[in-house]
């Protein structure tokens, strides 16, 4: 399971050509794409309407039990049974809730689980929410990758920023260009709708491309598919790309109104940079007076590291409720504090371990 289409696609195209080889059947399950109706009777599996390519009639296959589901929320529908459920794999897991983690666990008989994120969560809060699973950390990044630099600048530097994504696309790299609004509101931000037009004219001749929740399935699919053959140079998106684009490339990302975003997701937007050989450039512009906005950039200014901008967001939003669905703010504890007790936590657990 895959919080966004665009991840879940990106995830079926890789293990069709992974284990179609192998005779694996791979389908995929999303809300504006369903190859399966999810109606299982014996050994059979009702194959449905496929709404981006307009299949018209359904068929049937055999349900095999090494059938791989790919897919959104949209697993956790009610029609979706699998009495053979034997794994479930959550990706980028932190944009999930957790009833919505437990509703699709449920729907097998205690499947084997695995939850993935790079968004890592404080160390005390992994080895208090965590204890009962076995956590791996991979801390470095692959080889071969490029180093990301990241600047926070205000608004009145623009011209310049502009400058030096013409300067990064005449050398062949792409770049992102993500804004807080699909539409203008009374807030005040800026909207990638109003944007669009403007950039297409300041950065002519290179191609500007959209991408935003509201776009349909079919327009996404064409749109993406440009920006990885570097058809499209800059692509305007909101915080939609935030997991699972994958273009080696893209060296920049531009983010406007900055302040609007949260210390995860800015990390992980960035994350969509410096995935290539080349070096990689994250332009934060805000022109926020509020102390804690500040706080937020300049730690990611100052940091790539993922476990230190955890523990300083758990510091900033509070870690929420232990036993409970809220994920963040004050911790109602009468003993122990989760931002700054992690060594008392794991002394905790070792005599626990011990006596168990």
């Amino acid at each position: 399971m895959a919080p966004t289409e665009i991840l879940a696609e990106q995830h079926y195209r890789n293990f069709v050509k992974w284990f179609e080889p192998l005779e694996i059947k791979v389908a995929l399950q999303t809300g504006s794409r369903k190859e399966v109706e999810l109606q299982v009777a014996g050994s059979k599996l009702q194959v449905g309407k496929d709404r981006a390519r307009g299949a018209n009639k359904p068929s049937t296959f055999n349900l095999q039990p090494s059938t791989l589901f790919i897919g959104t929320h949209a697993l956790l529908t009610g029609g979706f049974d699998l009495p053979k459920l034997g794994l479930v794999i959550i990706d980028e897991q932190h944009k999930f809730g957790v009833a919505q983690r437990e509703t699709l666990v449920r729907k097998g008989n205690y499947p084997h689980l695995l939850v993935m994120t790079a968004t890592p969560i404080p160390r005390t809060l992994g080895l208090t929410l965590y204890g009962d699973l076995d956590v791996s950390t991979i801390d470095e990044l692959p080889g071969g990758r490029g180093s990301i630099k990241t600047f926070v600048r205000a608004a009145d530097k623009l011209p310049k920023v502009w400058d030096f994504i013409r300067e990064k696309i005449s050398a062949g790299r792409q770049a992102f260009v993500v804004y807080p609004r699909v539409e203008e509101n009374a807030d005040g931000l800026k909207a990638v709708t109003k944007e669009f037009e403007n950039i297409q004219q300041a950065l002519s001749p290179f191609k500007v491309g959209l991408l935003h929740g509201r776009i349909n399935a079919t327009e996404k699919e064409k749109t993406m598919p440009e920006f990885r053959a570097n058809r499209i140079q800059v692509l305007l998106a909101t915080s939609l790309i935030e997991v699972g684009v994958d273009v080696p490339n893209a060296t920049v990302m531009l983010i406007e109104n900055a302040e609007a975003f949260g210390l995860a997701q800015l990390h992980q937007l960035r994350g969509r940079i410096g995935r290539g050989a080349h070096e990689s450039f994250c332009i934060l512009i805000s022109d926020a007076q509020h102390p804690e906005a500040q706080s937020r950039l300049e730690i990611l200014e100052e940091t790539n590291d993922g476990f230190k901008i955890a523990e300083a967001d758990l510091k900033l939003r509070g870690p929420g409720e232990l036993l409970g669905q809220q994920q963040s703010g004050e911790m109602k504890l009468q003993f122990g504090n989760l931002a700054e007790d992690l060594n008392l936590i794991r002394q905790a657990r070792e005599l626990v371990a011990k006596i168990v």
